[in-house]
């Protein structure tokens, strides 16, 4: 009979489960009267939890991660990235002045914006960020280099080979030595701001280029010529023909990462003042000079550029992995803790009665802080069905209190990631696996199911970082990997404290068993 009341053990879940508050603890079932003939219980089923390499991550961001840090319980972590930088459809430079285009009273009469000559003064490549972590005063050098093969964007996983898509030996646009927090910089410009208030100063590194065998010879004179100027109609041509991106990473320096937002290549051009209401004149035929220098981005890896991280974890990250009396959360790309969750259990024991909650909570050890620098505790974390969790980023997907969930770290009380009722997702895995036993019949082999569906009742604890509408930061528009380095020690583990899945369930006293 247990088989033929799982049906509507799960239609009554479902409904009690949208019409309570994932809040609660007996999903209001204590204000049922006793006539009804039943009653709330809760039991508490073991988890059994296990640390898990990540090995790698999918990672669409548009930030990029450079820089090396090194922690003394988890070793080194090193990144660096990739990017093509963007040029926006039709892209037009300046026009150079023709010295024959004068007014009657000896006036250029098409020089407004124009160029003075068609030469590059300087070209940069500049790297801006707004964050980072660890030492800003720590000695840095980063290295810049040349891509020789587009991005392959279909590949954003963390352990992809740079190597692949530049030669070091030939590729090499640059070193720059920096600190995070440039002390040359004064503060007047450091505090500078625009009418609004908002801050104009954007700390950056760059990389002075070869103006004339990059800038000119490169770009000046492809766009210049009609049998090359197509090159420049659009991003995928300028990639295909121009320029394929760059490579930076860091060589020198630990502890620090730098979080890029953009990259740009700035050209330095000679320009014509322009004629205004002020009585500024432009350059006459007598010599009268009035021109100017300008700097200005002409392509860049704006947010709507994927940024290609790559990122090292030192072999201590797979050794903590493999500790038995706790788990571990590691960011970026180092661990997640996995939990198998007693769906067997749970069903075999309330197959008669409504789920009507589950509660599961990871408690975290309180960190060490006593190194300079040292990680925090991930913010936030997902769980989500380890047979799910490739899909859920390769697809950008939001989470269905479902079969995937969010809880935030309570740093400042309980030092806890509660997942207050994940009821569905209990319900959801069993039936999956209670179809698949009444589609085969007779021929059901429960071994035979478990060893192909092995990820059936696991799910994974990851830690994550969310996006959300600037009109309504209550509505999330993005989960992704957690990509700053951050760890925690949980409770539990193979040879550790088991969790505690806390089910509350509601049993219909006088109901026939038989």
């Amino acid at each position: 009979m247990k088989g033929k009341k799982f049906g509507t053990w799960l239609v009554a879940a479902v409904a009690l489960l949208c019409g309570c508050d994932d809040n609660t603890g007996s999903m209001g079932m204590e204000m049922l009267p006793d006539t009804d003939g039943m009653s709330a219980h809760t039991v508490s089923f073991d988890v059994i939890t296990e640390s898990v390499p990540a090995e790698s991550v999918f990672a669409k961001t548009s930030t990029g991660y450079v820089g090396r840090y090194s922690d003394p319980d988890f070793g080194y972590f090193e990144s660096g990235f990739m990017t093509a930088l963007t040029c926006t459809e039709n892209f037009t430079l300046p026009e150079v002045y023709k010295e024959t285009e004068w007014d009657s009273e000896g006036n250029p009469t098409k020089a407004t914006g124009a160029l003075t000559g068609d030469s590059v003064a300087a070209l940069q490549l500049v790297v801006f960020y707004n964050e980072w972590f660890g030492d800003s005063l720590n000695a840095c050098r980063m290295s810049a280099y040349e891509l020789n093969r587009a991005l392959d964007y279909d590949n954003r996983y963390t352990d992809i080979d740079p190597s692949d898509y530049y030669d070091p030996s030939t590729g090499l646009l640059g070193r720059k030595a920096y600190s995070a927090y440039d002390t040359t910089v004064p503060d007047s410009v450091r505090n500078e701001t625009d009418s609004y208030g908002n801050s104009i100063y954007a700390p950056s590194i760059v990389f002075n280029l070869p103006a004339k065998e990059f800038g000119e010879d490169r770009i000046l004179k492809p766009y210049r010529d009609p049998a090359t100027h197509h090159y420049f109609d659009n991003p995928e041509s300028f990639i295909d023909n121009v320029f394929k991106g760059v490579y930076l990473t860091t060589d020198q320096g630990d502890g620090t990462v730098l979080y890029v937002n953009r990259v740009d290549l700035r050209m330095r051009l000679h320009f014509f003042h322009v004629n205004d209401s002020t009585g500024l004149k432009l350059k006459k035929k007598d010599g009268t000079d009035s021109t100017y220098y300008s700097i200005n981005p002409i392509f860049s890896s704006t947010k709507e550029v994927t940024q290609v991280n790559r990122f090292y974890n030192s072999d201590l990250v797979a050794e903590k992995a493999n500790e038995k009396g706790w788990t571990y959360l590691k960011s970026p790309a180092g661990i997640f803790t996995q939990a198998t969750l007693p769906y067997d259990e749970i069903y075999t024991q309330l197959a008669n009665d409504t789920l009507n909650g589950a509660r599961l909570t990871f408690t975290s050890y309180r960190q060490d802080n006593s190194h300079a620098f040292s990680m925090e505790a991930p913010t936030r974390v997902l769980l989500v069905r380890k047979q799910e969790y490739k899909k859920f980023f390769e697809d950008n997907e939001l989470t269905d209190d479902i079969t995937s969930y969010l809880a935030t770290h309570n740093s400042s009380g309980t030092n806890q990631y509660v997942f207050s009722n994940i009821a569905r997702l209990v319900t959801t895995c069993i039936n999956e696996k209670q179809q698949a036993r009444e589609a085969a019949g007779s021929s059901w082999d429960e071994e035979q199911w478990m060893r192909d569906n092995p990820d059936w009742n696991k799910v994974l604890l990851i830690p994550v970082s969310i996006t959300v509408d600037p009109n309504n930061s209550e509505r999330i528009t993005g989960i992704q990997h957690d990509l700053q380095p951050g760890y925690a020690k949980l409770q539990g583990g193979p040879e550790g404290e088991r969790l505690k899945l806390e089910v509350t369930y509601t049993r219909f006293h006088g109901e026939n068993e038989d």
